[in-house]
C-alpha cells in the first residue's frame, strides 16, 4: 500500500522549485530570523507554489523579508516584529510553520529545551487558534513529542481543534534515513523511502528499514548501528558545530519538504504520503508519527505502521513509555498554564 504511493524523497522539494503550476499558498514562517527560520523561508521564497510569505520574529524579521524580496520569484515578502504585529501576519494564512525557539546546544537534550520552547510554542500557536484557526499548522519547533501535544491543547482551549491540520515536522529524520541508505547501498538518495515512526527525538525515532523503498538488507550489526546513526544524527550535527547551533540547514530543507507536499495535496495532488507526528489511534500513545495521505483538508488517511520486523517491534514497544511521558509533559504544560 505504502510504497506504491509514496514518491521518492524530496520530489516534493526539487519538483516546488520547476512547476509551472502558479498556485496561490499563503504561508507564514514564526521564527524566521533564526538558524532554521531564514534558510526556510528562502526555500519558501524560491517556490511558486507560494504566492505570499510572511514573517515572523521578535528581531530581524524586516531585515529578513527585505533581503528576500529582492529575489525574482512570485511569492510577495513582508516581515513582521513583536507581538504586537503578529496577528497581521497569521490573517488570511492557509498554512503555518513554527521554527521558533531555541537551539540544541552541545550537552542539551530535547528535554532541557522545553521550558523556553513550551512558552514559546503555546503563545504563538494560541494567535494562529485566534487569528488563521482554518490553517494547517506545522511545529519545528522541539521537543515534538511535546510540543504537539501543547499546540492540540491550545487549539482546543480556543474551541478550534482539528487533529486533521496539526502536524510535528518529523521528515528530518526521513531525510538522513534516505541518506544514510543509499549512502551505504550506493544508490540515489532521492529515489530511497524509508518511512521513520514514532516520535522525534532519541529512541523514539524508529526507522522501518524493513520498509524501504527499493528493498535493501543489512546484516543485524550494520542495522544497528544505522539506525543508532539516524536516531543521534541531530546530535552528530550539534557535536560538529562545536556549540555554534544545530542542524538548521537540512531542517530548513526537510521543513520545505513537508510544506511543499501539504500544498501539494491542498492543491488536489493525489497520493501525496509523508510521515509526520500527529494525533494518532495506530499504538496507545495519544500521537504517534507514522506515513499519512496528505488531501486537501490535512489528513486524508493515517497509513499505519504497517508489516514491521521483531527488531522493529522491539524498538516500537520500548519507545511508547518515553513518548507517552513526554505527550503528557505537554499537556500538563497547558492545564498548568496560567
Amino acid at each position: 500500500m505504502l510504497s506504491a504511493l509514496a514518491r521518492p524523497a524530496g520530489a516534493a522539494l526539487r519538483r516546488s522549485f520547476s512547476t509551472s503550476a502558479q498556485n496561490n499558498a499563503k504561508v507564514a514562517v514564526l521564527g524566521a530570523s533564526g538558524g532554521i527560520g531564514q534558510p526556510l523561508s528562502l526555500l519558501l521564497k524560491n517556490s511558486p507554489l507560494v504566492s505570499r510569505l510572511t514573517l515572523y520574529d521578535i528581531a530581524h524579521t524586516p531585515g529578513v523579508a527585505a533581503d528576500l524580496s529582492h529575489i525574482e520569484t512570485r511569492a510577495n515578502v513582508k516581515g513582521y516584529l513583536g507581538p504586537e504585529q503578529l496577528p497581521e501576519c497569521l490573517k488570511g494564512c492557509d498554512l503555518v510553520v513554527i521554527p521558533a525557539g531555541v537551539p540544541r546546544k552541545p550537552g542539551m537534550t530535547r528535554d532541557d529545551l522545553f521550558n523556553t520552547n513550551a512558552t514559546i510554542v503555546a503563545t504563538l500557536t494560541a494567535a494562529c487558534a485566534q487569528h488563521c484557526p482554518e490553517a494547517m499548522i506545522c511545529v519545528i519547533a522541539n521537543p515534538v513529542n511535546s510540543t504537539i501535544p501543547i499546540t492540540s491543547e491550545v487549539f482546543k482551549k480556543h474551541g478550534v481543534y482539528n487533529p486533521s491540520k496539526i502536524f510535528g515536522v518529523t521528515t528530518l529524520d526521513v531525510v538522513r534515513a534516505n541518506t544514510f541508505v543509499a549512502e551505504l547501498k550506493g544508490l540515489d538518495p532521492a529515489r530511497v523511502n524509508v518511512p521513520v515512526i514514532g516520535g522525534h527525538a532519541g529512541k523514539t525515532i524508529i526507522p522501518l528499514i524493513s520498509q524501504c523503498t527499493p528493498k535493501v538488507d543489512f546484516p543485524q550489526d550494520q542495522l544497528t548501528t544505522l539506525t543508532g546513526r539516524i536516531q543521534e544524527a541531530g546530535t552528530e550535527v550539534v557535536k560538529a558545530k562545536a556549540g555554534a547551533g544545530s542542524a538548521t540547514l537540512s531542517m530548513a530543507y526537510a521543513g520545505a519538504r513537508f510544506v511543499f507536499s501539504l500544498v501539494d495535496a491542498i492543491n488536489g495532488k493525489e497520493g501525496v504520503v509523508e510521515c509526520s507526528f500527529v494525533k494518532s489511534q495506530e499504538t496507545d500513545c495519544p500521537y504517534f508519527s507514522t506515513p499519512l495521505l496528505l488531501g486537501k483538508k490535512g489528513i486524508e488517511k493515517n497509513l499505519g505502521i504497517g508489516k514491521v520486523s521483531p527488531f522493529e517491534e522491539k524498538m516500537i514497544a520500548d519507545a511508547i513509555p518515553e513518548l507517552k511521558a513526554s505527550i503528557k509533559k505537554g499537556e500538563e504544560f497547558v492545564k498548568n498554564m496560567k
